[in-house]
C-alpha cells in the first residue's frame, strides 16, 4: 500500500488515518526524504499517535528548486477539446519550479491577465536518476518514480495564445499547485496507476473527471521518450497531461476555417472577444478543488483546494 507523506515548515509527516505522526529525518529536499525512506517506514510503525491532520499547514510536497517538465495533449478528450485529430506526436515542454506552490495557498492571477485556466495533472517524483538514454519499461517504473502527487497546471491562455510561449504562461508564482500528499508507492501499487481518477471542480461544479486510462502516452512511455534530450534527478517532478474539460477548447470548424483567412490581429481581437464570454475561466474568489484516487483508495493523492486570487488582491 502507498504512504502519504506531508510537508510543513516544521517538516515531514505521515498521514495515519486523521492523524500526522513525524518522521525523524533530517532531510530537507523531497529527494533527502526519498532516499530516507526507512523512517518513512519507521514512521508508519510508530505507537506516536501524533497530532491532528487538521492542525497543520500543508505545503507542497515537492522541494525547489527541482526540474519541473510536462507533457502536452495527453489525454484523449483533451485532445478532442482542443481540435487535434489523428495521431498526436509526443511534445513536453518546462516550467519554472518558482511556479510551485502550495496545495491550499492562492493562486494568484497576474494583473495582464484575462484568461486564466485550470488543468489538473498526475504529477510523477522521481526517485532515482534518469540519464539521457534509459528506456525504461513498465515493470521498471518502481526504479525510476518514487511516488505521485496531485498538480495543477494552471495557464494563462492569453500569454500561451498570442506569443505561443508555454513557458511564460505557465510559470508565474503560484502557477502549479502541488499535494496535499507525496504518496509513496510499494513496487505492486503501480499495477494500479490505470484506475486513478483524475477531478476537477471550480466552485463545486464538475469540470474534469476521467482515468489515466485515457492517457496517450503512458509514464514509463514518457519517461523513455523524455531521457531522449533530458535528464531527471530524485526529487524533480513530471507533469502527465491533462483531461478534457478545461476552459480553453478549439472554435468550431467553420469558424476555424474563418479565422485562417483574417489578418492576424483581427483573428485574435475576435477570439479574445468570444473567450472573455467563456465562464468557465478563473477568477477572483473561485475556488478549485482537486482530486485524484483508485476506487478503492489503495492510491489516494487527498484533496487539493486552492483559492483564486487577483494580484492586486494578494501581494506577494
Amino acid at each position: 500500500m502507498s504512504t502519504n507523506v506531508l510537508r510543513t515548515a516544521d517538516g515531514w509527516w505521515v498521514q495515519r488515518g486523521d492523524r500526522a505522526i513525524p518522521v525523524d529525518t533530517k532531510a530537507d529536499t523531497t529527494a533527502e526524504l526519498i532516499a530516507d525512506r526507512a523512517a518513512v517506514r519507521e514512521a508508519t510503525r510508530s505507537a506516536d499517535t501524533g497530532t491532528p491532520a487538521t492542525d497543520l499547514v500543508a505545503l507542497s510536497p515537492v522541494t525547489t528548486p527541482c526540474r519541473v517538465v510536462a507533457q502536452m495533449v495527453n489525454y484523449r478528450s483533451h485532445a478532442r477539446d482542443s481540435g487535434f485529430t489523428g495521431d498526436i506526436p509526443p511534445a513536453f515542454f518546462r516550467k519554472a519550479s518558482g511556479s510551485v506552490s502550495g496545495p491550499h495557498e492562492s493562486i494568484v492571477r497576474p494583473s495582464h491577465v484575462k484568461l486564466l485556466d485550470y488543468e489538473i495533472e498526475l504529477g510523477l517524483v522521481m526517485g532515482a536518476p534518469l540519464p539521457i538514454g534509459t528506456v525504461v519499461d513498465e515493470r521498471d517504473l518502481p526504479s525510476y518514480v518514487a511516488g505521485l502527487v496531485v498538480a495543477n497546471d494552471v495557464s494563462a491562455r492569453d500569454v500561451q495564445l498570442t506569443k505561443t510561449q508555454f513557458y511564460e504562461s505557465k510559470s508565474y508564482p503560484t502557477f502549479t499547485p502541488t499535494g496535499p500528499y507525496l504518496s509513496l508507492l510499494e513496487p505492486e501499487d503501480f499495477a494500479h496507476l490505470l484506475d486513478l481518477r483524475l477531478k476537477l471542480s471550480v466552485n463545486g461544479e464538475l469540470r474534469q473527471d476521467r482515468t489515466l486510462a485515457d492517457m496517450i502516452v503512458r509514464p514509463a512511455q514518457a519517461l523513455t521518450l523524455l531521457a531522449r534530450f533530458q535528464t531527471l534527478d530524485p526529487g524533480d517532478l513530471l507533469l502527465t497531461g491533462t483531461p478534457g474539460g478545461t476552459a480553453l477548447k478549439a472554435p468550431p470548424k467553420p469558424v476555424e476555417k474563418i479565422g485562417t483567412l483574417l489578418p492576424p490581429a483581427v483573428k485574435w481581437k475576435a477570439f479574445f472577444r468570444s473567450q472573455a464570454k467563456n465562464p468557465h475561466y478563473l477568477h477572483a474568489g473561485d475556488v478549485i478543488t482537486a482530486t485524484i484516487a483508485t476506487p478503492d483508495g489503495r492510491i489516494d493523492l487527498g484533496e487539493q483546494r486552492t483559492p483564486v486570487a487577483d494580484a492586486n488582491q494578494h501581494p506577494r
